[in-house]
This record gives structure tokens, sequence and C-alpha cells, in this order.
């Protein structure tokens, strides 16, 4: 009867202590996140469209909606003609100078005729400089409006130049006009609707890529030893039927400062001890969720 007492409470003892052994397969625990990128207005008005749904896959650079932008379209129908105006009134410089070139020409024959008549004693060498002279003031004055036609065409067409800048400054404008998501992923919270007055810098939804999803775990001191950046390791997760489902991750962060553990996954006084945040990245098949409690594993690997 003694040796029963006594076989009792020893099975007692030993089915705990196998409980808790298989409460602790399992070198760290935490709970998963998302790299969440947060998308904003980059301008204020009316948002015409925002054609997202929370839950819905993005691809990165797709247009998702339009603020009104009509007083920017004005501004820049108005710069447009402006440019028109001011390009259309450069001076033609060919057909300015076509007399004064004529006239040149004319002087050249002129002079060419003298100093034949010059060579055959007829004409006097006055003649002839005089000849020279006047096709000397005509390049002169050719060559003085020529300079001043350069002026005047260059001086138009730094105005010009002028106005593509401030139409550059517009179409940047338009482009931030228009919402187009930044990154790949899954909407996980809309802001804004449709309609509603969307200010520069407000929150429209916020996005995450969970096709690759990040458990931050936690480790002691004395385990720091036994994990590195690029370590393959095993990742557990409640399967919802009273198991666990494992997959495998990489370690892709170690922090070099030590912390106190986190309220929301430990005891109070397991709370009170120092711990080193770790992140491993695992490939997500739908299953995982951000928020989720995760157990990794790497002894028995």
């Amino acid at each position: 009867m003694k040796s029963k007492q006594i076989i009792y409470p020893l099975a007692l003892l030993l089915g705990i202590a196998s409980c808790k052994e298989e409460k602790k397969n399992y070198d760290a625990s935490g709970s998963f996140e998302a790299v969440e990128t947060m998308v904003s207005a980059e301008a204020s008005g009316k948002l015409l469209q925002l054609a997202i749904e929370e839950g819905q896959q993005l691809d990165s650079g797709q247009v998702v909606g339009y603020i009104d932008s009509m007083q920017l379209h004005l501004n820049k129908g108005q710069l447009l003609q402006n440019k028109k105006a001011i390009l259309s009134s450069r001076p033609e410089t060919n057909v300015q100078l076509v007399a004064l070139k004529a006239e040149l020409a004319n002087a050249a024959l002129d002079r060419n005729r003298t100093e034949n008549l010059v060579k055959g004693g007829v004409a006097s060498q006055k003649q002839l400089d005089d000849a020279n002279a006047k096709m000397a003031t005509l390049q002169a004055r050719i060559n003085a409006q020529q300079s001043s036609l350069q002026v005047s065409t260059s001086s138009l067409n730094e105005q010009g130049s002028t106005v593509d800048t401030q139409l550059k400054e517009i179409n940047d404008q338009l482009r931030k006009y228009v919402i187009v998501n930044p990154v790949r992923g899954t909407v996980l919270t809309k802001y804004a609707e449709s309609y509603e007055m969307a200010v520069m810098g407000k929150p429209l939804y916020k996005i995450a890529d969970l096709s690759t999803i990040i458990l931050r775990a936690y480790i002691t001191g004395d385990q720091l030893q036994q994990v590195k950046i690029g370590q393959q390791v095993k990742v557990a997760t409640d399967d919802g039927k009273g198991g666990f489902k494992e997959t495998t991750g990489i370690i892709t962060w170690i922090n070099d400062k030590s912390e106190f553990t986190p309220k929301t996954i430990q005891t109070k006084n397991e709370r009170a001890n120092l711990v080193y945040a770790i992140k491993v990245s695992v490939k997500n098949d739908g299953y995982l969720k951000i928020g989720m409690y995760g157990q990794v594993s790497w002894n028995k690997q």
C-alpha cells in the first residue's frame, strides 16, 4: 500500500515534467509582422477616385486613384499659349537681311567693274577705294543687323525656356494628382473614400507585402552564440486543430542591444529578463497573418 502511495506521486511528477518538456519544445517565440507602407496624398483636392479595397492585391506602379487637377490643367494650357506667343515673336533673320545682302552683292559687282577699269586706266584709284568702302559699310550693317536679331531671338528663346521650366513644374505637380501604388502587396487598411477631400500628407491607405512575412522573436543572452544571420530555422504556428504547422525561415537580423522581454508574449516574472530581438523571414502561403504567434527552433536542425 505504501509503495503504491509512493509510485503515484512519482508518476504524476514525471507526467508534469514531460508536459513541461513538451511545452518548451522550441528555442524562441514571438509574433509575426510585415513591412507596412503608409501611402499618403501628395496633393490636395477632391479625391475623384480611389479604386482599392482592404485585402486587395496591388502591383507596384499600379494607378489606383485620381485627385481633381482641373486648375492645373487650365494653368498648363495658359502657359502653352504664352510660349506659342513668345516664340512667334522671334524675328526671321534671313528675311530681314535679304535687302542688305542684295545691296552688298550689287556693290561687289560695281567694285569688280571698277577694279577692271582701274587696271585699264579708265577709272581712278579713288573710285576703287570708294567702291571698297561701300562694300565694307554694307558688310558692317549686315553684321550689326545679324547681331541685333540674334540678341532678340536669344532673349525670346530664353523667355520660352522659362515657360518650359514652368511647364515641367506643372507636369510634376500633375503626376502627384495621380495616385500610384508604390509597392507590391496587400491593402491592409483604407483611410479615405472617393469624393472626400484629400490633403497633402494625409494617409490614404496602408499596404504590406505579405508574400514574405517576418517573425520577431526574442532570445536570451546565452542563446546568442547559437544563432547567426542567414541561418535556417524551423518556425511553428498553431494549425487550429490542437497541433502545429511547421515551415522554414531564415534569420535576417539580430539586435545588438538587449531589451526587456515584451509584455505581450511573456509572464510577469520573465518580463524582467533581458533578451535580444531577432527577425526570421518566412515565405507565406497565405496562412500566416500579422500578429499571429509563432515559435522558432534551431537546435533540432
